[in-house]
């Protein structure tokens, strides 16, 4: 059996460039900024979404989970939002590298806490795509969900968000035969139409 690599997860690598894209494009303005992710700004969405990302490598490697809970982010970072993403993603990514592409059950922070490689990687990339989006929208850049990856990324959705309405996710929203990126949005809880 081979080993993965990086590259070879191609919906995990988009996710990941996209997130990293709009983190860049952030200013030290745009932190406090509320989030279409009700309560948080953007820098406890930045905390939030690279909590997830260490958290899917812990659970792969075994190495040591986020130093915060993600899902209680204190919204102060510690190191510029860039550096911290980017921590993050090369973390997840390089733990991801090591699992190969038919590998049944993998271990994930997300209930059942143990998926295939295909749909851990795809949760992975889920994460990280979606909080692109809450950070772009939040501080006025373009949104870096594509048809593409909204297609790729709205059956990895569909297989494992319903546990977790309420906690990770809101109420589906109704679709209205929208665009792909707007459909996964509002199955994820979110309007698509969101502005600061």
């Amino acid at each position: 059996m081979t080993e993965n690599t990086a590259t070879e997860w191609a919906i995990l690598d988009s996710a990941h460039e996209a997130l990293r894209t709009v983190v860049r494009g952030l200013t030290a303005a745009d932190l406090g900024k509320p989030t279409p992710c009700a309560e948080w700004t953007v820098a406890q969405v930045i905390q939030h979404a690279a909590g997830d990302q260490v958290g899917y490598a812990a659970c792969l490697t075994g190495g040591p989970g986020p130093a915060e809970n993600p899902f209680a982010p204190s919204g102060t970072l510690d190191a510029p939002a860039v550096v911290i993403i980017d921590q993050a993603v090369a973390a997840a990514a390089a733990a991801w590298a090591t699992v190969p592409v038919d590998a049944e059950e993998v271990s994930v922070p997300i209930p059942p806490n143990t998926l295939s490689a295909e749909l851990g990687a795809g949760a992975c990339a889920l994460d990280a795509a979606v909080h692109a989006w809450d950070l772009a929208v939040a501080s006025g850049q373009p949104s870096p969900l594509t048809a593409a990856s909204a297609r790729r990324l709205l059956p990895v959705a569909r297989a494992l968000v319903e546990p977790l309405r309420g906690f990770a996710f809101a109420d589906a929203l109704r679709d209205n035969g929208s665009d792909d990126v707007a459909a996964l949005l509002r199955y994820l809880g979110r309007d698509p139409e969101w502005t600061a």
